[in-house]
């Protein structure tokens, strides 16, 4: 036996197009025999390329050492799962008997950033097609609405706790409410539709656009300046006949009325604000001097959301240790 032999597992991302492998990769495939076992995309493709590859059906660890033996080294072309199984048969094998050959594990392909974001909407396609979930499939847009806030609440939760851990698994669920809505979107009327190619696309667009500085070489020095640049293409875009359109009229109504504050106070804006004595129920005058505590929280540089929410879990503390114990039965 060759001091050389090897066996060569070459794994290949299954996110790629067939065929487009490294350098090194095409090397060994045009050098050595070729054995697999399944046909594929990939070994019609290495095929078209001038390679020879032999389809396996059983016996492959037995095969590959045979093949070792006549040319000193052969290779595997591992399918989409990347024939674990093979592999640890393979590496039993020689390590019982170390004189065979070396395994040598090559990568011919390697899974692009966010490729397992393929896998989701793959998934999701999945479960909202004929024969998937029937609950995802009765859905709407707005049967949906209530969830994504849900999440979109429970991803806040975690990241107020510092629970990076949880964060993750949060927006994972918020995600999934985005790939739902998504492939939701695929089957509304001729004209309506869209699907998540759509909506990344508008969102690529959005931040290329939206941040000249990276892309398109503007000068900008301080934050401050980013943000103003923001903000004016952001008008340019919108088109929009007032400073507050725009804002999500469905978020907190503390939040709600900071924002719509704060909006006004980008453009220097001033505007009287309601005066309590002079409201005429109970609810307006509660209103109005809630109103009136945004502003002043604003004017400290403080969020009356996150300063309420702060002082209810307190409060909710409190009533937790004065409530009575129930005796466990």
């Amino acid at each position: 036996m060759s001091p050389y032999a090897r066996i060569v597992l070459l794994v290949t991302s299954p996110r790629l197009p067939a065929g487009l492998l490294t350098a090194a990769a095409w090397d060994v495939l045009r050098s050595a025999p070729v054995l697999t076992g399944a046909e594929s995309a990939q070994v019609t493709a290495v095929r078209a390329a001038g390679a020879e590859v032999t389809v396996v059906s059983g016996g492959a660890t037995q095969a590959l050492l045979d093949a070792v033996a006549a040319h000193g080294t052969a290779v595997w072309l591992a399918g989409p799962a990347g024939d674990e199984a093979l592999a640890r048969e393979l590496g039993l094998r020689l390590a019982r008997e170390p004189g065979l050959a070396e395994l040598e594990l090559m990568y011919g392909s390697w899974d692009p950033p966010g490729a397992r974001l393929l896998d989701a909407v793959e998934v999701m396609d999945r479960l909202a097609s004929p024969g998937g979930d029937p609950w995802k499939r009765a859905q709407t847009h707005r049967s949906l609405a209530g969830f994504l806030l849900e999440e979109c609440y429970e991803a806040y939760d975690a990241i107020s706790a510092d629970d990076t851990d949880a964060l993750r698994e949060e927006l994972g669920d918020v995600l999934l409410q985005v790939l739902l809505h998504a492939r939701l979107a695929e089957d509304l009327p001729e004209g309506e539709r869209w699907n998540v190619d759509d909506l990344a696309g508008v969102l690529v667009d959005k931040m290329v656009r939206r941040n000249p500085h990276v892309f398109a070489g503007a000068e900008v020095g301080t934050l401050a300046e980013i943000e103003a640049s923001w903000e004016r293409i952001k008008r340019a875009e919108k088109a929009r006949d007032s400073v507050l359109d725009g804002i999500a009229l469905s978020q907190p109504a503390l939040a709600l009325a900071a924002k719509i504050l704060d909006r006004a106070g980008r453009i220097g804006l001033t505007v009287p604000l309601p005066p309590v004595d002079t409201q005429p129920d109970p609810e307006s005058r509660l209103g109005a001097a809630l109103l009136t505590t945004v502003a002043e929280a604003r004017q400290a540089g403080l969020d009356p959301e996150a300063a309420l929410r702060r002082a209810t879990l307190a409060h909710a503390t409190t009533i937790r240790t004065a409530e009575p114990q129930t005796p466990t039965p």
